[in-house]
């Protein structure tokens, strides 16, 4: 929801906007959030990645569900998203057909295939570009037929955060990704550069609030989600391990809607 918001926010900035467009790319982002979230666990789950796993339930890891039934929700999703933007596309720009085939194969690619990039440490890469980005940019592009710095700032605030929530799920994961040959960034970069790579991303929604200031001053109103924050920060500061690192996963999700919704607000306000 985060980046879509973010994205409304950046275009209402500027004046109208279209809605239905707006609730379209609502849908299209919801659709493929879910999608990758199901072909993530299928593929996870087929590799044997989440035999033994720190983290919350995953369907076919755990045998609650069988691999072909958790593929199948997952393309299920991804067409769902995909008929919603077409629909945005025939309205908008036909090369935002491309745009929506690139998105779904990084969703699919990203633990599924033969050469998953995931798996190679380009995970965090991909989150910045596609639910940053591609996201937030796409958004206000199709609602309002424009992108600008202000849409730039929120979309660099948005994707850095949604990449701290995979850091910081990897840094718990470190131990049982090296056993099962996952080489993520945090594998690669080891706990103590993955915890500080971790702040700088979190932090980063709050450099974009004081860039949004040239725009508006109540783009400083961003500010304000500081001691959440740096709640989703403390288990990472203070040294949690495994189990104890899943609250900061949480926090962190919350944290990037909330910054996104009184940004959002802000821009939108002072049109």
């Amino acid at each position: 929801m985060a980046p879509v918001v973010a994205g409304v926010g950046a275009a209402l900035h500027h004046g109208g906007i279209s809605w239905w467009k707006a609730v379209l790319a609502l849908a299209v982002a919801m659709a493929f959030i879910i999608g990758v979230n199901f072909a993530n666990d299928y593929s996870d789950g087929v590799r044997g990645t989440d035999d033994d796993r720190v983290g919350p339930l995953r369907l076919v890891g755990s045998g609650v569900a069988s691999p072909g039934s958790v593929k199948a929700a997952a393309f299920i999703c991804f067409g769902i998203g995909a008929v919603c933007g077409l629909v945005l596309a025939i309205a908008t720009a036909w090369w935002l057909v491309v745009v929506g085939a690139v998105c779904i194969a990084g969703a699919w690619f990203y633990t599924g295939g033969k050469r998953p990039y995931g798996y190679a440490g380009w995970g965090e890469v991909a989150v910045f570009v596609f639910f940053g980005l591609v996201a937030v940019l796409g958004t206000q592009f199709v609602v309002s037929d424009r992108v600008d710095l202000v849409g730039l700032a929120c979309a660099v605030g948005v994707g850095a955060v949604s990449c701290s929530v995979l850091v910081v799920n990897n840094l718990r994961d470190i131990p049982t990704d090296t056993e099962s040959g996952k080489i993520t960034l945090a594998v690669r970069l080891g706990d103590a550069r993955t915890r500080i790579l971790f702040a700088v991303l979190l932090m980063t929604p709050l450099v974009m609030s004081v860039a949004l200031a040239f725009a508006t001053p109540w783009g400083l109103v961003g500010l304000l989600t500081f001691p959440l924050l740096w709640q989703a920060y403390t288990p990472v500061r203070t040294g949690a391990q495994g189990p104890a690192l899943i609250p900061s996963i949480g926090t962190t999700g919350k944290a990037m809607l909330a910054w996104a919704v009184v940004t959002a607000v802000a821009l939108a306000l002072t049109s």
